[in-house]
């Protein structure tokens, strides 16, 4: 009999998965798992179960929010290079925004998401690690975004209530807060054979169709298999013509203007003049002055809809 750990955070979203676990764990069991169900207390918890038992199964099922399955991809990316057989990963999204649930088209009604991990074929994915220093000491994993500036705080100092509360809405509201908040930084960027130096607002390195509830805003063809990330980083605009073109930009989902830099790398080294505060999947990333992130090419296998 095959083995599956499901993990799920029963605080994400508005706490919905607790109603339907006995449905949950019926779907599977009727596919003859042998089943451990892990609920998560803190965080890390998710993290730290993904690692220490990923090589005891052939199935770990996640639901919660894009952060319960950033804690999962990082455990398990952590357990493979230690060595570890990993799982297939299955994820039942319901968190208040799911962008790497959107971006693989895995359904949000949870009943859906089940239907999908029992009869959905596998499709294997890129991960991105986040390292610091200059000699690029291993920090964490990304599963979609790692990104600073502008509004990146927003996720993380919203809290889960007022999420659950009024779900895409919040980032909103946090976000005209922040307005006034916005300034620039000093980098230096550098991939492949290129180097970029100016002063940015904004700037993230993706692998992912959404960012923040927003789809398409990496453009109109990303693959997350192909072990290169889409990278915007948005320079400080100098009159309010620039404001306007960057605002323009976001709202007609079009990259191509003087005022950001659009380009793909598997790799990218940016160095700041003073700490940067980094988010990973919407969670705090930490501050660092010089980071390194790398694409790790189909690193994770995911269950995903069988026509995809």
């Amino acid at each position: 009999m095959s083995k599956l750990l499901f993990i799920y955070n029963p605080n994400s979203g508005k706490g919905n998965i607790r109603k339907e676990i006995s449905f949950i764990l019926e779907s599977l069991s009727a596919k003859r798992y042998d089943i451990r169900v892990f609920p998560t207390a803190k965080c890390g918890d998710a993290a730290d179960m993904a690692k220490n038992e990923a090589n005891n199964y052939d199935l770990l099922v996640c639901a919660g929010g894009d952060g319960t399955f950033n804690e999962v991809a990082r455990g398990l990316m952590e357990a493979k290079n230690s060595g570890q057989n990993i799982p297939v990963v299955g994820y039942i999204p319901v968190g208040t925004v799911n962008d790497f649930a959107t971006s693989l088209d895995i359904p949000k009604d949870i009943i859906d998401a089940v239907y999908v991990i029992v009869t959905g074929k596998e499709k294997s994915v890129d991960i991105g690690s986040f390292s610091v220093g200059d000699e690029g000491g291993f920090h964490s994993y990304f599963t979609y975004v790692a990104a600073f500036g502008a509004f990146t705080e927003v996720s993380y100092e919203t809290s889960q209530d007022v999420k659950n509360v009024i779900g895409k809405a919040a980032y909103f509201l946090e976000g005209v807060k922040s307005l006034q908040k916005i300034r620039p930084y000093h980098l230096k960027i550098s991939y492949d054979s290129n180097e970029i130096e100016d002063d940015f607002i904004f700037g993230m390195v993706a692998n992912s169709k959404s960012v923040g509830g927003f789809k398409g805003i990496t453009g109109p063809e990303v693959y997350l298999d192909d072990g290169e990330f889409d990278a915007i980083f948005v320079k400080n605009p100098k009159t309010p013509l620039d404001l306007q073109n960057i605002i323009n930009s976001f709202i007609l989902m079009d990259m191509k203007t003087d005022n950001i830099y659009h380009f793909h790398s598997g790799s990218i080294n940016i160095e700041a003049e003073e700490n940067l505060q980094w988010t990973l999947d919407g969670e705090a990333g930490g501050s660092h002055q010089i980071v390194r992130i790398d694409n790790h090419k189909q690193a994770l296998t995911v269950k995903v809809r069988s026509g995809k």
